[in-house]
């Protein structure tokens, strides 16, 4: 994979930082994920709200330590 660099402005990082899901996702997984969804405000806003509040539940249920790993998925599913 070719990388590149971006040079952003510091309080531009803090608020890319308010984004993360989680501690190790990068800036190149924030920054797909909000074209993501710019791309889909624009092609379906209603859908792209209940995308919105869809991801922030997410994101509280991730710091508050409610989900399953991969590997526990896997068991549960008996997979």
């Amino acid at each position: 994979m070719e990388a590149t660099t971006i040079k952003v402005r510091e309080d531009t990082k803090q608020e890319l930082n308010r984004f993360r899901q989680y501690k190790n996702e990068s800036y190149d997984e924030i920054i797909k994920k909000m074209i993501y969804i710019a791309k889909t405000i624009k092609k379906q806003p209603k859908l792209s709200r209940e995308t919105i509040e869809d991801i922030e539940r997410s994101r509280k249920r991730i710091r508050e330590g409610k989900f399953l790993t991969e590997e526990e998925a896997k068991k549960k599913l008996g997979l």
